[in-house]
């Protein structure tokens, strides 16, 4: 049964939650989480390295330790250190930390101070109003919990769609072996590149008698086999994902493809426009009457109801039928066009790697340049970097770019913002770097206005260049802080300065709503990484989905622009 790397990060991630909850050394606990992020960085499945025979000690921040541990999750499916922890903990307290803003620590005290010992209990504390008096909660907190409680309840489980690429293509290089088929293709909001996935839809076009639903139900992942028939069958994964499997003749292939892909409004619009070219469109086709007169591809479905073709990041029904009917359709950024990264970091703070490893992976990757911006002194969790450590740093930049060609190393800060918009470091010290990217580490719960208040005054320092991160959002896990982001890109506008477009997978900070707003007031946004590690370059791929999704071209992106060119838009007058 193959192990994924996201089983492995999220098992060591649980591991640190109950640790924390235990009230574990929290140096032991951080060396759970680090493991975690450096697997979720890794492109090479953990599983492969082990039969390969590979030292995983060798990877940043995993010693031996934390190998053997890795090695037993991928032999045997699972931790005996976390069935442990689990023994001792009811059941419960695991639910309540996939409840946004709680966490481990309030877990904790909600379960000391109210015997909170599950989800259902804390609903019950939070309704009678005790929830509130808790040191570090209050009212507020308390609001929010009872909300997030609720949304849970309703809505479906949602996957990052980081996660599920390699489960996604697991599968489907599994169905692609088998004799007979042709093409296999994950559509759904998989394909229209979604942060998050509800589920997967796969479709097959094979050749008739192919044992594919054969192969789909034994897969060694299937935890269990919802309906089975001969041309669709519906299953659940040990993730906890459901896969839909169905197998399309090859004649219906383009309409099968847009059908599942979506969106249902997207879908619904144009079915409107064939309707008043007396056709009719479903995942079977385009017809006339009775008779079939296109499906093969997408094109074709496009071509009946007289439109070109849509890229499927932007079919969810905001724009983009009349802007195709305009021949205004957006000429979407592609990964190749990104020629450098303004955010990343080294080990000199939070990162996994040194300055040079950062740079060398990052010219590997064909990238002109690359900044590094470790954390600011005000970030002491992440040993931020003060006056003093960070010209040592510029100095060690300068001393590598002397040294690498090919590839220049910008120098630069992740600058806290802080409560009153003041920025941690002086512009004396900012005024020696080429980037300086601005965020927001705490103080979330600030008012609209003053949250908003805060971004704009620290735009006003002269050497302010990038918004890092500008909603703070966590998918799953924390919802974006109040803020008016109108008046962010109006502000910088104003100020010449720009936004990020953050490509952490769990951050994807702009969301495609708010590139689309920038790009229509003119604000050109910087996509990064945010890299902690060298694996973490590879989510530049993540943020390029999501530009697309807003619509964004190359030349609303800062970062597809030469060295020589991007130290032009960074001048401020």
């Amino acid at each position: 049964m193959p192990i994924h790397n996201k089983e492995v990060a999220d098992c060591f991630e649980r591991v640190a939650d109950l640790l924390e909850i235990r009230g574990a050394n929290r140096f032991r606990v951080r060396a759970y989480r680090n493991a975690a992020r450096t697997i979720r960085g890794l492109t090479k499945p953990l599983a492969e390295r082990v039969e390969d025979g590979d030292d995983l000690s060798e990877l940043s921040g995993i010693g031996d330790d934390l190998a053997g541990k890795i090695e037993q999750f991928v032999r045997d499916g699972k931790l005996e250190m976390l069935e442990d922890l689990k023994d001792e903990m009811p059941e419960g307290l695991i639910e309540i930390l996939r409840i946004p803003g709680v966490g481990p620590k309030r877990t904790a005290k909600l379960r000391e101070e109210l015997d909170v010992e599950g989800v259902d209990d804390l609903a019950e504390a939070a309704e009678e109003g005790a929830v509130r008096f808790l040191s570090g909660f209050g009212k507020k907190t308390e609001e929010t919990i009872l909300k997030a409680i609720e949304e849970e309840r309703d809505q479906e489980r949602r996957f990052l769609r980081s996660d599920v690429v390699e489960i996604a293509d697991s599968l489907v290089e599994h169905l692609k072996g088998v004799d007979g088929v042709k093409k296999v293709v994950v559509a759904g909001s998989y394909r229209r590149k979604r942060e998050t996935v509800g589920d997967l839809d796969i479709l097959v076009t094979c050749k008739r008698g192919t044992p594919v639903m054969e192969r789909f139900v034994n897969y060694d992942e299937v935890e269990e086999v919802i309906s089975e028939g001969k041309t669709k069958a519906t299953v659940r994964l040990r993730s906890g994902i459901q896969v839909d499997l169905r197998v399309v003749r090859q004649v219906s292939y383009g309409a099968a493809l847009f059908y599942f892909t979506g969106s249902k409004d997207h879908n619904i619009a144009v079915r409107k426009l064939a309707m008043d070219r007396d056709l009719k469109v479903n995942e079977y086709g385009v017809f006339r009457g009775d008779k079939r007169i296109a499906g093969r591809t997408e094109k074709e479905v496009y071509d009946e109801v007289g439109l070109p073709f849509i890229e499927p990041e932007l079919r969810e029904d905001e724009g983009e039928i009349d802007a195709a009917r305009k021949d205004r359709l957006p000429k979407l950024l592609r990964l190749e066009e990104i020629r450098g990264n303004l955010h990343a970091h080294t080990k000199a703070t939070d990162g996994k790697a040194t300055l040079r490893e950062m740079a060398e992976a990052a010219k590997e990757r064909g990238l002109e340049y690359l900044a590094i911006t470790d954390h600011s002194k005000h970030m002491r969790v992440a040993n931020g970097l003060d006056e003093k450590r960070l010209r040592k740093q510029l100095e060690e930049i300068d001393d590598l770019n002397e040294e690498l060609d090919g590839i220049r190393i910008l120098k630069g800060i992740e600058v806290d913002i802080l409560k009153d918009g003041s920025l941690d470091l002086p512009d004396e010290v900012l005024s020696e770097l080429d980037v300086v990217v601005g965020s927001i580490h705490s103080d979330f719960g600030l008012s609209r206005g003053k949250q908003t208040e805060r971004v704009l005054r620290a735009m006003d320092h002269p050497h302010f260049h990038i918004l890092g991160h500008p909603t703070g959002r966590l998918l799953n896990r924390r919802d974006p802080y109040e803020i008016d982001l109108e008046r962010v890109v109006d502000g910088a506008l104003d100020r010449g300065c720009f936004l990020e477009l953050n490509a952490q997978p769990e951050r994807l900070d702009l969301s495609h709503v708010y590139c689309r707003m920038a790009k229509e007031k003119g604000l050109r946004l910087a996509i990064s990484t945010d890299a902690h590690s060298v694996g973490d370059l590879g989510f530049m791929r993540y943020g390029v989905d999501e530009a697309r999704r807003g619509w964004l071209e190359a030349d609303d992106v800062v970062n597809s622009r030469s060295w020589k060119d991007l130290r032009q838009l960074l001048k401020r007058d």
